[in-house]
This record gives structure tokens, C-alpha cells and sequence, in this order.
């Protein structure tokens, strides 16, 4: 247990001062996982060719064929959707956030619960639920379906918030992670959401951040609700908002039935995604607790 504590800290160290290399210990051995370029858009062509190689044989350990799934979570790591894709969604984003630099009210960050406010990649307005809350707010919604914790933080690392300045960030992150828990762990993915976390906080060190805890999905029993159900757990001793500038939201009391069930109303047919009435939910929650950070923090 220390030594995974110990491990993951060295992690998130090398990971927040940006050097080419991470170092950290596994199995009482160095481990050091390489990328051509940290940092950074556009993407050098050594860069560009690395991260277009399946997101498996990326994964930390591949190179030395050695299997570390509890680094996965934590290390930045592009998405791949096959062939050009998911880089290329990256890149339109990245091409929509330079396109307008400078002030933003907010600025959201997450997978596609995120995405499905309302973004740039589907040419759709914010939804109901959030204009009913935040009226005509300008927003940067980079919410990209399918994404993982390491997936954000290569993206925030490679163009994905430059010349942006927020006054409130809105975090919801680790949905996807639940696939692989059963490999990772949850603690892992945890640390994960801690990484994006710091890595905003690094990026706008006196911008408020709210992070979303991830929100139930399919049914108790069911190995992704548990897991996520444990993930959010796992949250609560890494303390989160005990930086006066971080706010930890957690809706899963208001998504659930007594019995555990999911609202049905609250969500679309697949059980993860949310209907109008969920986003009008999360929208009105989120609210007070947004009121809150922006009426403490100096303009």
C-alpha cells in the first residue's frame, strides 16, 4: 500500500513539473515513460506519429512490455478512435480555443456528459438546463466523448486551454476510466481526477474550479455502478476542496432512487448519458455552488 502511495505521488510530481520523462518506482524498479513531446500545439511529426499508434501500445509499461495498469489513470495519454479521429477532434477544439482567446465565464472540461451541454464538435448551443442557470455565459466546452483522466490530461498539456482565461472551470472526468477498473483499480482513477485537477490549478492558479463527482450509471450490482460508486469514495481522502478555490459536487443522492436505482427520468435510455430533465437538475445544483466560489474569489 506505501508503496503505491508512494509511487503514484511521484507520479503526479513529474507529471505537474513537465519534464519529457516521468520517473517513478514499480516493483522497486525505475520506470520512465518517454513522449517526444510533453507539451505543446501543434504536434511535432515524432509526436504526432507517436500518439497515432493504438492507445494500448501507449499505455505505461508497453514499451518495457511490462503491465502497470495502476499508472494508466494518471499519466497523460492521447485518446485513439482509430486511424485520425480522435486527434482530430482534439484539434478542432484546440483550433476553437485559439480562435478566442482571452476572458471566458466558463470553461468545461470532461468526457461526453460534458460535451452534451452543448459544443463546438456537434455545432449545437448550450442546452436548456444550462441557459435556464447561466442565461447567455459565454463558454469553452472541451468535453470529448469517450474520454479518460489521462486523455484530459494530454489534452490540456497539448493546446487544449491556451490563451484562455476563465473565471470558473467545471470538471466532470472519469466515466470512461470504469471500463478499465477492473484492470486499474479505482484508487488509481481517483488520483486520475486529482491529476486534472492540479494540472487546472497549475494552468489558472487563481481560477475556482468545481469538480463533479461522476455521476451513477446503470444499476447497483452492475460492476461499472459499483465501481464508480467506490471511485467517488476514493475521492473523498485525496480532499479535493481543501484548497479554498475547489469545490467537490457530488449529485448522486439526487440521480438515485432510495433503492439505488437511477432516476429513469433523469436519463437518457443507454443509463449513462442524461435527458433534459437530468441536465436541468445538474445545471440548477450547480448553480449555487458556482455563486458561491465566483462571490469569494477576487475579480
Amino acid at each position: 500500500m506505501w508503496r503505491f502511495v508512494g509511487l503514484c505521488c511521484a507520479l503526479l510530481l513529474a507529471v505537474l513539473s513537465g519534464g519529457g520523462r516521468v520517473s517513478a518506482r514499480a516493483d522497486e524498479e525505475p520506470y520512465q515513460a518517454v513522449e517526444p513531446q510533453p507539451r505543446g500545439w501543434p504536434l511535432t511529426d515524432a509526436e504526432r506519429d507517436f500518439v497515432l499508434r493504438p492507445e494500448h501500445l501507449r499505455r505505461p509499461g508497453s514499451e518495457q512490455k511490462r503491465h502497470l495498469p495502476a499508472l494508466w489513470p494518471v499519466i497523460p495519454s492521447a485518446g485513439h478512435w482509430g486511424g485520425t479521429s480522435w486527434l482530430d477532434t482534439h484539434g478542432k477544439l484546440a483550433q476553437h480555443v485559439a480562435s478566442r482567446p482571452g476572458p471566458v465565464d466558463f470553461l468545461l472540461v470532461g468526457d461526453s456528459i460534458t460535451q452534451q451541454w452543448g459544443s463546438p464538435l456537434d455545432g449545437r448551443p448550450m442546452n436548456a438546463g444550462w441557459t435556464a442557470q447561466f442565461g447567455e455565459a459565454s463558454v469553452v466546452n472541451l468535453g470529448i466523448g469517450g474520454d479518460k483522466t489521462q486523455n484530459l490530461l494530454w489534452r490540456l498539456d497539448h493546446g487544449g486551454v491556451e490563451g484562455l482565461l476563465p473565471r470558473c472551470i467545471v470538471l466532470m472526468i472519469g466515466n470512461n476510466n470504469m471500463f478499465f477498473a477492473p484492470e486499474t483499480g479505482v484508487e488509481p482513477v481517483a488520483k486520475g481526477i486529482r491529476a486534472c485537477v492540479d494540472t487546472l490549478r497549475r494552468q489558472f492558479p487563481r481560477v475556482p474550479v468545481v469538480v463533479v463527482k461522476i455521476l451513477p450509471a446503470h444499476a447497483p450490482g452492475n460492476a461499472f455502478y459499483e465501481n464508480i460508486r467506490k471511485t467517488n469514495a476514493a475521492l473523498d481522502p485525496l480532499r479535493l476542496d481543501q484548497a479554498a478555490s475547489v469545490r467537490v459536487l457530488d449529485l448522486t443522492s439526487e440521480m438515485i432512487q432510495p433503492d439505488g436505482r437511477l432516476k429513469a427520468d433523469l436519463y437518457t435510455p443507454d443509463n449513462i448519458h442524461l435527458s433534459a430533465a437530468g441536465y436541468a437538475l445538474y445545471a440548477a445544483r450547480l448553480r449555487p455552488v458556482v455563486d458561491e466560489l465566483l462571490n469569494a474569489t477576487p475579480r
